[in-house]
């Protein structure tokens, strides 16, 4: 009884779950996302569109342009992310630079290739299953994944940069500009003046004619309504805006910091697979490990993006393209056999 048998008998159950119930989740996960975000996206239409109008119109349309930009590559690349395969290695074809046998597909893998049990198959480069995609994250669709979080942090980061001042004023000011009654019972319906305190008290005796007997002429001003205040008396309005608040920062705080893992794994030249496993190596040979895969930050990045054979940034990551990652995921350059020029 060792203890990595131990550790693989009381995870057997976890196991269990996930080879049986995983993929079946995935789908429920994939139609939450898809809900969540057409919500968000039609509060902010529907609340903080007619806000910012009354605001300023130049500013709205520049907005609009904006975050339509970030909605179309949110779109656009989580929906590549769950439909394109993340690489699958051939079966019975002769793979000259395999690193091992698969255990459970009893098949040639090759390099930075692993087996998911989720899917229960092996992956080109495999960096994790995701539950949120339905999808392993491998060669092929790793860059979808990656950017897909990117935009999403933009996104919700845009809502809440733009949306900071809606949601002080509906929250935290909650002034409804007296569409509703919410002061005092005893004022409602009664005329009130300001005393000198600031505070509203009601008019208990009213001078209707002046000191010769002609009546008084009434003129009040009319309060003008902001749109903020048209929310913040619109019950299901404040609550949308809670719920986008509560959705934004959360989505913020966990994609961001999704965002910033995978980008220290990149920078290295890794998979979060492989992030764990070099790990492991640079403290059993105490340093002296080095990372085949790891050409330098910048080509490191220019690799991941795709951006090989004359690609742009501005028109392969700003705008949404469907380019293949450079080479086939079954064999690898090294830092030890790539040229000066590769890629």
């Amino acid at each position: 009884m060792s203890q990595s048998y131990a550790i693989d008998c009381l995870l057997e159950p976890v196991f269990w779950f996930v080879d049986n119930f995983a993929g079946y989740l995935g789908r429920v996960f994939v139609f939450c996302v898809s809900i969540l975000t057409t919500a968000v996206v039609f509060i902010a239409y529907w609340v903080g569109l007619p806000y910012w109008w009354e605001k300023s119109q130049c500013v709205t349309i520049a907005l609009v342009i904006f975050g339509n930009w970030i909605l179309l590559n949110i779109i656009f690349h989580y929906y590549m992310g769950v439909k394109t395969s993340p690489g699958y290695p051939p079966h019975g074809s002769l793979i000259s630079e395999a690193a091992s046998i698969c255990k459970k597909c009893i098949s040639p893998k090759p390099p930075r290739t692993h087996h998911c049990s989720v899917c229960d198959r092996c992956i080109l480069r495999m960096d994790h299953h995701c539950p949120w995609l339905n999808n392993c994250v491998g060669f092929y669709n790793a860059r979808y994944f990656y950017l897909y979080m990117v935009y999403m942090v933009m996104g919700v980061t845009f809502l809440i940069v733009f949306g900071i001042d809606l949601g002080y004023q509906v929250l935290w000011v909650n002034d409804t500009g007296g569409l509703i009654s919410e002061n005092d019972p005893d004022l409602i319906g009664h005329p009130v003046r300001m005393n000198q305190s600031g505070v509203l008290v009601p008019v208990q005796v009213i001078a209707e004619y002046d000191s010769v007997n002609f009546p008084r002429n009434h003129i009040l001003p009319t309060p003008v309504i902001t749109e903020a205040q048209r929310i913040t008396a619109n019950s299901w309005k404040r609550k949308a805006v809670m719920f986008m608040a509560m959705i934004c920062l959360s989505v913020l705080f966990a994609l961001g910091t999704l965002v910033v893992m995978h980008g220290k794994n990149i920078s290295r030249g890794e998979t979060s697979i492989e992030a764990h496993i070099n790990e492991r190596l640079r403290k059993t040979h105490k340093n002296k490990f080095i990372n085949p895969y790891n050409f330098g930050r910048k080509k490191n990045w220019k690799l991941f993006l795709g951006l090989t054979q004359g690609r742009k940034f501005w028109r392969h990551v700003l705008l949404p393209s469907s380019h293949a990652p450079a080479g086939t995921g079954l064999t690898w350059h090294t830092i030890h056999n790539s040229s000066e020029d590769w890629p």
